[in-house]
């Protein structure tokens, strides 16, 4: 038995937020009280001054597991994430083989099976993500994949994007895509405007993401597909979802969904001119109107996810000119500082709001047994101090491509708890 005492409980799926004990028994959680005392042997955790909340939960990660395993593999990523309060995470197809098969998928999940967190998978959308061909979405789906997403390749093919939306609408199977018309982008990573001037460069048009949002929300309010918009960038396309899910709950529907990473709700394209390849990503860091967009985005609830598109890169690939330099950064170390400091302390979001968007919202798009801390759910639990600061830096995953190394942060993780077993303590 485990007892957590004296800690703030904030559960956003019963919008819960008191001083409360909470007793884990047999990996589930037994109670939620205001006092609990407990006869016989039980170890004790005082969360006197702590947050506890449900484990985080991350539906956009690259563990780069299998095929680049000099950058992350499963059990470094899953130790990264432990660190950053994350308890489940889902993974990106993106893989070498990709996840558009079955023994793909199940080499993924099993080597999930083997760390501390939980460990989920999307599949491919379509064959070798090329953009031509759907994959077996059952057999995929038997395996045990909890999504489909081409992530990190847009599917330029609006016919068989809408085929693909019509098996997923009708398996209730959430489909995630990356927003970018490649025919629109002369540099990756760099947002065209003040950002590719400075490097002399074309960089990415905001309606390169614009022009696909639009379409693939027409798409998926024709077909009822459960989209999930991934890391949104410009505050056109915040405006977009915001319709869409205007139009969704006309319908009696509530499957348009939208996700923004830290970095994104963070930094502006001064940081791409500052950091140089260390902050190239896709889409691009934008302009703070549109960050700000972001953040009112997530406020109101346009915008229901936080996810992190943890990218981990190698030093020599990140090293190289920035038209060469892999897109993405690490972010699960981060994240849930970056979530306090950035909304909480300066935007003041409340810590319910913030705990919505990085657990409850994204496992119930997946329909995980995750993000509450409902009596009788699994016993997987972040305890957080939320005024604590640390500088980022010495990260558990491989890889160490982040901007925000070296930066004043606030939030600290204390405990990471997984099925009542503690698999991090700072």
């Amino acid at each position: 038995m485990l007892l957590i005492k004296n800690g703030l409980v904030i559960d956003p799926s019963q919008n819960l937020c008191q001083k409360k004990d909470i007793l884990v028994k047999n990996n589930k959680i037994e109670w939620v009280k205001n006092k609990i005392t407990v006869d016989g042997e039980c170890d004790v955790i005082d969360a006197n001054g702590y947050i506890v909340a449900p484990g985080l939960v991350d539906v956009h990660v690259h563990f780069r597991d299998p095929g680049f395993t000099y950058k992350e593999d499963i059990a470094t990523g899953a130790k990264a994430a432990a660190k950053g309060g994350i308890t489940s995470v889902v993974l990106m197809a993106n893989t070498k083989p990709a996840g558009d098969n079955e023994d793909t998928i199940t080499y993924v999940i099993n080597k999930g099976a083997e760390t501390d967190i939980k460990v989920y998978t999307c599949a491919a959308v379509t064959k070798g993500m090329a953009g031509k061909e759907l994959t077996d979405m059952d057999a995929l789906l038997s395996c045990g994949a909890v999504g489909f997403t081409d992530d990190g390749i847009p599917i330029t093919d609006a016919e068989l994007l809408e085929e693909a939306f019509g098996k997923t609408a009708e398996r209730k199977i959430p489909i995630s895509l990356h927003e970018e018309n490649p025919a629109l982008i002369i540099n990756n990573g760099i947002n065209k405007g003040k950002a590719s001037a400075h490097f002399g460069i074309g960089g990415s048009p905001r309606e390169a993401e614009i022009s696909l949002i639009a379409r693939d929300l027409e798409l998926a309010l024709k077909t009822g597909a459960i989209l999930n918009i991934q890391h949104i960038s410009t505050k056109e396309g915040v405006e977009l979802v915001r319709e869409a899910k205007r139009k969704a709950a006309n319908l009696g529907r509530n499957t348009i969904h939208a996700e923004a990473t830290p970095h994104h709700f963070s930094l502006t394209e001064e940081a791409a001119i500052q950091y140089g390849t260390l902050a190239k990503m896709n889409p691009p860091l934008r302009e703070e109107a549109d960050r700000l967009a972001i953040i009112e985005g997530l406020r109101d609830g346009t915008i229901d996810i936080i996810a992190t598109d943890h990218a981990p890169h190698s030093r020599e690939e990140k090293e190289k000119p920035i038209t060469q330099a892999p897109s993405g950064i690490i972010g699960l170390e981060t994240a849930l500082s970056l979530g306090v400091t950035k909304l909480v302390e300066e935007n003041g979001f409340t810590h319910l709001q913030l705990l919505q968007c990085m657990s409850t919202n994204p496992a119930n798009m997946y329909g995980l047994d995750a993000g509450t801390l409902a009596v009788g759910a699994p016993a997987d639990i972040v305890i957080y101090d939320p005024k604590k600061t640390w500088t980022a830096g010495d990260y558990l995953s491989k890889a160490s491509n982040s901007p925000f190394t070296g930066c004043r942060l606030q939030g600290v993780v204390q405990y990471t708890i997984v099925n009542g077993k503690i698999i991090y303590r700072a």
